[in-house]
């Protein structure tokens, strides 16, 4: 591992309705795949922010973190601004991450709906899958 800094791990996901399980399944869904696919332990973790577009009002989405077990870190919830034509029903997450890893070793999950928000990364994201799956990662795959 080199230098340690501090590196941003987006991802976002959509759910099917308004309503306080499915917000909170689906970032729980959302931040469970960014562990999983960056190695992040929550000791490392600074911090991490939650957001919904206004259509999702039933429930925080930050209660995600303590459903994959995050006790100690900061979450933080925050609504995003109306935007005409943005993908409605939509939850995204930004992880700060302590890490040695180059930005280029990141991997930012999309899911759901949501894949259309970012065609390149999610192409990246199904391409480290299969090469894990394969026994082939190495952290330059990621």
């Amino acid at each position: 591992m080199g230098t340690v800094m501090v590196r941003g791990v987006r991802g976002a996901t959509t759910v099917e309705s308004n309503t306080a399980d499915g917000i909170i399944e689906a970032a729980a869904e959302l931040l469970r795949e960014m562990i999983s696919a960056n190695g992040i332990v929550e000791e490392d973790v600074a911090s991490v922010i939650f957001t919904t577009t206004p259509d999702l009002t039933a429930a925080f989405p930050a209660p995600a973190g303590r459903k994959v077990g995050w006790s100690r870190v900061a979450l933080m919830g925050m609504q995003e601004i109306a935007v005409p034509g943005a993908l409605p029903l939509a939850v995204r997450i930004l992880v700060h991450w302590n890490t040695g890893k180059s930005l280029d070793d990141i991997v930012h999950i999309y899911l759901r709906g949501a894949t259309v928000l970012r065609p390149d990364l999610h192409a990246r994201q199904q391409a480290a899958r299969a090469a894990s799956a394969n026994g082939t990662h190495r952290e330059t795959d990621a």
